[in-house]
């Protein structure tokens, strides 16, 4: 699985509207000057987001978007999860039959629980990787973890 911008301006927007949205609703439009992200695909983040609980939004002139969980209940993991919609790194490790259909290999591969594997530790780690960790990182390194 090769994240996708998905996954890493979707963090890097959750990060912003943690950091900027204690007080208040935090426009996405700030949000889009801030880390240089395109308004229209913060918007269609911002919905995923919204429909997963993560985050919740404001209408009106002073509206804009806040975490609606702590920065402690949120994971990177969780992030991932529903931004790219896929916790596999192949398509054959993505499905529960083992026949898969995708490589000339289908059904018949040994090397199949190798890609299961590796995504499972992937989001493993991704899963002990919380908002709040990252706001308290000392110079790119996570603390205590």
């Amino acid at each position: 699985m090769r994240l996708t911008t998905k996954s890493r301006y979707g963090t890097r927007l959750v990060l912003d509207i943690a950091v900027y949205g204690k007080e208040k609703p935090v426009p996405l439009s700030d949000v889009s000057r801030r880390q240089n992200i395109s308004l229209k695909y913060l918007e269609q983040l911002v919905g995923k987001l919204n429909k997963a609980g993560l985050i919740e939004s404001h209408r009106g002139p002073f509206g804009g978007h806040m975490l609606a969980k702590s920065p402690e209940d949120i994971t990177i993991g969780t992030i991932v999860r529903i931004l790219e919609e896929s916790t596999a790194i192949t398509d054959c490790a993505e499905r529960e039959k083992q026949v898969c259909g995708v490589c000339n290999r289908a059904g018949e591969c040994l090397s199949r629980w190798v890609w299961i594997e590796a995504s499972r530790a992937m989001f493993d780690r991704l899963d002990n990787i919380t908002i709040s960790d990252l706001l308290a990182m000392d110079n790119g390194k996570l603390k205590n973890k």
